[in-house]
C-alpha cells in the first residue's frame, strides 16, 4: 500500500476519537504536556490549512499566534475538526502531494514525503493524545503504524530538536509499534490523566 492510500486509514480512528470528546473534557489534560483537549484542538485547528495547503504544494501561512486557542463555545468543533480533517486527507491522497517538495507555512521547503509523514503522525499521535485524555481507545491500521514508525524514527531527533518532541521515552523492543512511536515522540505509552 502507498503512502497517499493511508491517509484515510490513519484519519478515521482519529476523527471517531473527537467525535466522542465531550464539551466537559476541553480543560482536560493530555499526554502532550503542552496543551489541555482545548488547546490540542485549537492546535490541530489552526495547522490544518497550513498542512492541507503543502499537500497541494500552496503555501499556505500559519496564523501569526498559532498557539491561540480557538473559541469553542459555539459548539461545532467537532464538525469544523472533521471537515478539515477530511479536508487534509483528501489533499494527502494524492499520489502527487507525496512527490517534490513543498512548504509547511514557511519558506523553507521541504521533502514531501517528510511532511506527509509529519501529518500522519498529527493525525495518529495527536487522535491518541486526545483519547488518553477522554478515555477512549483508538486503534489503527498496522501499515499506518508500520510506516508512521519509520517516517518518526527518521525525524525524531530533528523533532526534539526543534521542540516539537519531547525527551524520548523508553520501551521495551518487544512493545507495540504505537508505543515505539509514542516514545519516539517523547510520550509515556502508560500516560493517564
Amino acid at each position: 500500500m502507498h503512502e497517499h492510500s493511508l491517509m484515510v486509514l490513519a484519519a478515521a480512528p482519529t476523527v471517531a476519537v473527537v467525535r466522542g470528546i465531550g464539551a466537559d473534557q476541553l480543560g482536560a489534560s493530555t499526554p502532550c504536556s503542552d496543551y489541555a483537549v482545548q488547546r490540542l484542538i485549537s492546535h490541530l485547528l489552526l495547522w490544518g490549512p497550513s498542512l492541507e495547503g503543502a499537500a497541494r504544494k500552496k503555501l499556505v501561512a500559519p496564523p501569526a499566534d498559532s498557539d491561540q486557542d480557538v473559541d469553542l463555545t459555539d459548539g461545532d468543533w467537532r464538525g469544523k475538526l472533521e471537515a478539515q480533517t477530511n479536508n487534509l486527507v483528501t489533499a494527502w491522497s494524492e499520489p502527487d502531494a507525496w512527490e517534490g517538495t513543498t512548504r509547511m507555512g514557511g519558506p523553507m521547503e521541504l521533502p514531501a514525503p517528510m511532511i506527509g509523514g509529519m501529518v500522519l503522525g498529527e493525525l495518529v499521535v495527536h487522535g491518541w493524545d486526545l483519547a488518553r485524555a477522554t478515555g477512549q481507545q483508538p486503534t489503527w491500521h498496522d501499515e499506518v503504524l508500520t510506516l508512521l514508525y519509520q517516517e518518526v524514527a527518521k525525524t525524531a531527533e530533528q523533532g526534539r530538536d526543534m521542540g516539537v518532541y519531547g525527551e524520548r521515552v523508553q520501551v521495551p523492543d518487544t512493545a507495540s509499534v504505537l508505543d515505539r512511536i509514542l516514545g519516539l515522540t517523547g510520550r509515556n505509552p502508560n500516560w493517564t490523566p
